[in-house]
């Protein structure tokens, strides 16, 4: 494995690659290598040496780092001035068995997203600039301190979430805000999938600034220490705006129970990293759906192969968990198309995710604007060529 700790040499090892159209599997700490399918490439080149904050100003609200910055030490820094991130990047790594350091430039190039997402966006609308490495070696800059770049393409949309097929990164500029003073959770107990929803789609359209909505079934539920099914809701604020409004809120919905800070801290933390899940089955996907047809998915998939499920995002992200095998990915597979939705095959051994569509085909109009935009950034397609589609 190459590791590189420059810019510069990084960029003349992708030149160099993509002269002699070598494919080049790119990796941080590799925390998210086994997420969608296995990188068709026999040389493997590490960002890891590339870290370190290079600019944080608290009153203008942003941050760049390098790309393999450690996930902690930018949280570290920006809540010593009391701000975070506000995509609320998960921590994967006991669902994907990785051991390696969650950096910046992996969960921009994954796009994840925590619970907070349902309010506030995912992790891409919150990117500001990018400074990457391109297919052909050549540098290229988007937003941040650019205004403009050669392509004319919005560069941060485009590489973030697009999984190193495009540019690998080596900086990044994020907006962040201030952290929330306190944290605060409604708790509904026993309520069936579609009931759940309906709570969850009544709170998030309520005018009390919900920023998580989650349903656990008596199973993911009992995970977490629970003894019944758990419509989860929660609200960030200043702690006597909190209290006022999940008080509120809980005598519109019907009654519940409240948490306060630390406990709704820790629930929301086990939320967002999949902990309700049951992390030893074989296979692990993700379901986006509008969040009326989430308990439909739920439903399917449980009765298919008896899937271990919760829903997150209003009811919008169905996790399911079960066994690696190419007919439970065909249950999944179906319970998203029927419910209008698509799926993420998010973890699984390596001869599933090489035998299966881990995502679905992209309409015909898409698939064509993605090829010329692969042909624009990485001609050669050597960058982490089958990681998303098997052809690409």
């Amino acid at each position: 494995m190459e590791v590189t700790a420059a810019e510069s040499s990084l960029a003349a090892s992708i030149a160099e690659a993509a002269r002699a159209g070598e494919p080049l599997a790119i990796w941080g700490h590799a925390t998210k290598e086994k997420i969608l399918r296995p990188v068709r490439a026999l040389r493997h080149v590490s960002t890891r040496d590339l870290t370190g904050i290079t600019l944080y100003s608290p009153k203008e609200l942003v941050i760049s780092a390098r790309a393999a910055t450690p996930l902690r030490e930018i949280q570290r820094t920006l809540a010593d001035s009391g701000q975070h991130l506000i995509a609320e990047p998960p921590d994967f790594s006991t669902l994907l068995g990785s051991s390696g350091e969650q950096t910046l430039g992996g969960v921009v190039a994954t796009n994840l997203s925590g619970p907070r997402r349902v309010a506030w966006g995912a992790m891409r609308d919150h990117v500001l600039g990018i400074r990457a490495v391109n297919g052909a070696g050549e540098i290229i800059r988007s937003g941040g301190r650019v205004l403009k770049n050669v392509t004319g393409l919005d560069l941060c949309k485009l590489l973030t979430g697009s999984h190193g097929t495009l540019g690998v990164m080596t900086e990044i500029t994020l907006k962040v805000l201030p952290a929330p003073e306190t944290t605060g959770t409604l708790l509904r107990w026993g309520q069936t999938p579609e009931a759940a929803v309906a709570s969850l789609s009544a709170a998030l359209g309520s005018p009390y600034g919900v920023s998580g909505a989650a349903y656990l079934p008596a199973d993911a539920a009992r995970r977490i220490g629970w003894d019944a099914a758990a419509t989860v809701i929660r609200i960030e604020d200043f702690a006597p705006s909190v209290a006022y409004r999940l008080d509120r809120l809980r005598a519109e919905l019907g009654g519940g129970d409240l948490l306060d800070d630390a406990p709704s801290r820790t629930i929301w933390w086990q939320i967002g990293n999949a902990t309700p899940l049951d992390a030893d089955t074989g296979a692990v996907w993700r379901v986006s759906v509008r969040p009326s047809r989430g308990p439909a998915v739920l439903d399917a998939v449980q009765a298919a192969f008896g899937a271990s499920c919760f829903l997150d995002w209003g009811g919008g992200l169905v996790w399911v968990a079960g066994p690696a095998s190419a007919a439970a990915h065909a249950a999944v597979m179906a319970a998203a198309l029927d419910a209008g939705g698509i799926w993420m095959l998010f973890r699984a051994p390596d001869a599933l995710r090489q035998a299966v569509a881990v995502v679905p085909d992209e309409p015909a109009a898409l698939a064509r604007i993605g090829a010329r935009v692969k042909a624009a950034l990485d001609p050669q397609g050597i960058l982490n060529p089958g990681r998303i589609y098997a052809g690409l």
